[in-house]
């Protein structure tokens, strides 16, 4: 490379702030919200495979691409120049934590609908089962605190604490000044909207059918994808199927216990006799 070339910088986390001003930095740290939910986003859909997953995370970057278009087409300044890259109408940030929390409010209010009574049934009865068995060979059982559905208040409040983290983006980037207000709210009701507008879209690819037809595609069953999670807890799931496992182990000594005391037993009348 030569000494003269114009260097570029990949600004994905570099953000502006006042060093000297603690709320300044704390704005900073929200700026990599959107980043950080990219990672949790992909990290989820190669972990569980869920069709819902990921189409929140296809949804999430038509969001973005929605934004990049509105923002060539308006072609509205930042309030400094200096302060971040291209144009600030609408806030990218505020439309991509808007569309997150809206859509998982709906998710989680509207499309989750988790069974947790047929799910409790098999773990006690596979407690049961075992649960003697278990007891003799030391190990600590507790089928009582078993996991549950979260109540409708309780999903009530995860959709209003990210709807407050999403309100928290926002304001950040107004302190920060890399937005005026106007952009910001511009971005939230964009990213609102397209919330939405994707909610219902799927809604649509479910009721058609077209989503179990994608799901029984080769390409679909090769990569193991699923779609559980609207109406099963991902981790109650694993959960059981791991208690079962325990339980059948747990069983299987507890009968070759039963078999060498028995043998014991017909060696000692035999040796008597």
């Amino acid at each position: 490379m030569a000494d003269s070339a114009p260097l570029a910088s990949l600004s994905l986390t570099h953000v502006y702030y006042d060093p000297d001003d603690l709320l300044s930095l704390v704005c900073a740290y929200l700026a990599l919200v959107p980043q950080s939910l990219c990672i949790v986003y992909a990290t989820l859909v190669l972990a569980t495979r869920e069709a819902e997953i990921a189409l929140a995370l296809a949804g999430q970057l038509a969001c973005e691409a929605l934004n990049f278009a509105l923002k060539r087409l308006i072609k509205e300044e930042r309030p400094r120049r200096i302060h971040g890259k291209g144009y600030g109408m609408p806030s990218s940030h505020a439309q991509f934590v808007a569309f997150w929390s809206v859509s998982l409010a709906l998710f989680l209010l509207l499309r989750h609908r988790p069974s947790g009574v047929a799910a409790t049934t098999r773990a006690r009865a596979n407690g049961s089962a075992a649960k003697g068995a278990m007891r003799r060979l030391g190990a600590s059982v507790s089928v009582d605190g078993l996991h549950r559905p979260w109540s409708l208040p309780e999903r009530l409040a995860v959709s209003l604490a990210a709807a407050g983290v999403a309100a928290a983006v926002a304001c950040s980037r107004v302190y920060l000044d890399y937005h005026t207000p106007r952009q910001v709210l511009a971005g939230a009701a964009a990213g609102v909207a397209s919330a939405l507008g994707w909610f219902a879209a799927t809604a649509v690819l479910r009721r058609s059918g077209w989503l179990a037809w994608a799901l029984d595609t080769p390409l679909a069953r090769a990569l193991r994808v699923r779609d559980l999670a609207v109406e099963e807890d991902m981790c109650q799931a694993g959960w059981e199927k791991w208690e079962a496992k325990r339980a059948a182990a747990a069983a299987g000594a507890a009968a070759a216990d039963g078999d060498d005391a028995a043998l014991a037993k017909v060696d000692g009348k035999t040796k008597t006799g």
